[in-house]
């Protein structure tokens, strides 16, 4: 037990010197857009909306929650560029490139920008040591707000949509999985910052 220590104190000194530099944080950057991705492409489709069930909101609240606003911000813009470019960082459910931002789930991905930045400020305005789970939730809570609104806002401008058959194509069928992916991603962060304090 007391030989893992040194490991785990380097290893939580390097993550701090990784986020005090300009290459530390390309890297978390690219590291945090190959997590988005995986996400992304744990992905099963659903015959009745367009919108398939996927991680990518765990991932993207736990990269705000973990990296804050700012950087969280700048990871979700990065992955939307790399899949603008052709990268396969986009659900395999549709055409990837910009054609994927114009399909029914491109409200959802223009909000994660917004929503990273919105669960780190949330979390860094409420935190307390004693009440890191709470704060984290109710950052996931604040950002899936803003991805939901977007991604039914999105398909209700779609033809032949409208706000009702948003509700029930981009937000109701997702609600329960979105509670266990906002408590997940608060789990991933907690644990993360006793390990980094460890």
């Amino acid at each position: 037990m007391q030989s893992s220590l040194p490991i785990q104190l380097s290893a939580a000194q390097d993550l701090r010197t990784l986020r005090q530099t300009l290459t530390g944080k390309i890297f978390l950057a690219v590291s945090a857009t190959v997590l988005v991705a995986i996400c992304a492409h744990i992905s099963v489709p659903l015959y009745f909306t367009p919108v398939p069930i996927t991680l990518q909101t765990m991932a993207v609240i736990l990269v705000g929650l973990v990296l804050g606003p700012a950087l969280g911000a700048s990871v979700m813009v990065l992955y939307l560029a790399e899949g603008v470019m052709g990268l396969p960082v986009f659900s395999p459910q549709y055409p990837g490139g910009v054609a994927h931002l114009l399909g029914p789930t491109a409200g959802y991905l223009l909000s994660y920008p917004i929503a990273a930045a919105t669960a780190g400020f949330v979390l860094r305005a409420v935190r307390s040591d004693r009440f890191q789970f709470p704060a984290a939730i109710l950052g996931g809570l604040a950002a899936s707000t803003f991805i939901f609104a977007m991604g039914a806002g999105w398909i209700a401008c779609l033809p032949h949509s409208s706000v009702s058959a948003a509700w029930h194509l981009g937000v109701l069928p997702f609600l329960p999985g979105e509670v266990l992916k906002i408590a997940a991603a608060a789990s991933g962060y907690t644990t993360f910052r006793k390990w980094q304090r460890s």
